[in-house]
């Protein structure tokens, strides 16, 4: 088993090979990828069951056990969302603005690879796709640390995504996995600042903070979603009742799910019981402000600490607020700059919303389950940046790279 150091060597010296490689290079190692999953599939799924098998005898909540599980439906996604890449622009090598200068020069902003990336991610092996998929793409080579909760799964992917790039001409070394799992694996990676231009943690708040704080690498911060949907006094019941069951069901354990629901204060008593048949019956835990339980006293009780949590469960929190004001107070005091959304037929509280909220994604009438790079069009995402420096939103090809001015001259010289 290869060391970190020799691991994150490795992606150093890939990294210049793959800042030069051509669109069509890098889209036949995409390809190749694609076929190579596709063809392992029953190694991958069989890989996952023992990860999933063991992630149940250790108690690990069934949210988190629906992120772990890969199917033939899952893995054909992944296989699209290669795929999906493929057709997409390359960035690299793109002119965003030039111009000339009294003197002659000729100054033109190019976009170029971020370099060697390191990502700390917890158990969806997805993102093992993803982000080696992405990183590739535009330019980038890529270090690997999954969670131990996964490790059989990102094994069996990343030795199909090795077995395909051997086939084309991107190194093999341009993608590697950490294959120990120990805590210690992540504080040695954070701090290789000779090798690894930038670290992307991306789960819960934990471990972000843990890699922001510790490491010496620079590092791009993702994702916590302490999301909130405000259901204003104009809004259509039915769609605010469809939104917040898909934002809260569908998939509770992913960092975009909403966690908590403000409703205004003037539609509370007609709205929050038809919000609490539509939920609980589905196996969603409500817990309610002082001024919910008047109305609903059979839901369990709000502590403070519930406001500023990430359930990643089937767990809502419900808060009265007067108006799109304090709904908008509350978030500032307890969101994270994730995903956010107001539903509402009032147009000015819509623009004062989206105006006034600090977050990455801001929606009207829509669920916060919409932030994906997928859905974006991005194809895939190495994850949902909450920083403001740089990338915000999904990261996607254009945020895995910067720039560097490149400058034509005919023999000029500074006086």
């Amino acid at each position: 088993m290869a060391n970190v150091y020799e691991l994150a060597k490795a992606i150093f010296k890939a990294k210049s090979y793959l800042a030069s490689s051509t669109t069509e290079e890098k889209n036949f190692a995409l390809k190749e990828i694609a076929s190579e999953i596709e063809r392992d599939k029953q190694k991958i799924i069989n890989a996952n069951i023992r990860d999933v098998h063991d992630a149940k005898n250790k108690g690990m909540k069934s949210s988190l056990i629906d992120r772990l599980s890969l199917d033939y439906r899952r893995i054909d996604s992944m296989v699209d969302s290669v795929l999906k890449l493929v057709e997409l622009k390359d960035p690299v090598g793109k002119i965003d603005t030039g111009w000339v200068l009294p003197n002659g020069l000729k100054i033109n902003r190019v976009r170029v690879p971020i370099g060697a990336i390191g990502i700390v991610y917890e158990g969806r092996p997805n993102v093992t796709v993803e982000a080696s998929t992405i990183a590739l793409k535009s330019g980038n080579s890529l270090l690997l640390k999954g969670s131990s909760s996964a490790q059989n799964t990102n094994k069996a992917l990343v030795n199909a995504i090795k077995r395909a790039l051997k086939r084309s001409k991107i190194p093999s070394e341009a993608v590697e996995l950490i294959e120990d799992t120990s805590h210690e694996t992540v504080t040695e990676m954070i701090k290789m600042d000779e090798y690894l231009d930038l670290i992307i943690p991306r789960g819960g708040k934990k471990l972000i903070d843990f890699v922001v704080k510790n490491a010496t690498v620079p590092t791009m911060e993702t994702g916590v979603g302490n999301c909130h949907i405000f259901v204003d006094e104009s809004a259509n019941f039915d769609m605010a009742l469809r939104i917040i069951e898909n934002a809260k069901i569908q998939r509770p354990g992913t960092c975009n799910a909403a966690e908590k629901v403000l409703v205004h204060k003037k539609i509370a008593r007609q709205f929050e019981p038809l919000l609490y048949e539509r939920l609980s019956k589905q196996g969603v835990e409500l817990r309610g402000c002082e001024e919910t339980l008047k109305i609903i006293p059979q839901m369990s009780p709000a502590s403070e600490s519930d406001w500023s949590t990430e359930y990643l469960d089937l767990i809502l929190g419900v808060k009265i607020v007067k108006d799109v004001d304090e709904a908008i107070e509350h978030i500032r005091n307890y969101g994270t700059r994730h995903s956010e959304s107001i539903i509402t037929m009032n147009y000015e509280n819509a623009l004062k919303f989206t105006s006034q909220i600090d977050a990455a994604v801001v929606y009207v009438n829509a669920s916060t389950r919409f932030t994906d790079g997928g859905e974006f069009g991005f194809g895939a995402e190495m994850g949902i940046s909450t920083q403001k420096i740089h990338a915000r939103g999904p990261v996607g090809l254009n945020e895995l790279t910067t720039y560097k001015y490149v400058v034509f001259g005919k023999g000029q010289i500074r006086t």
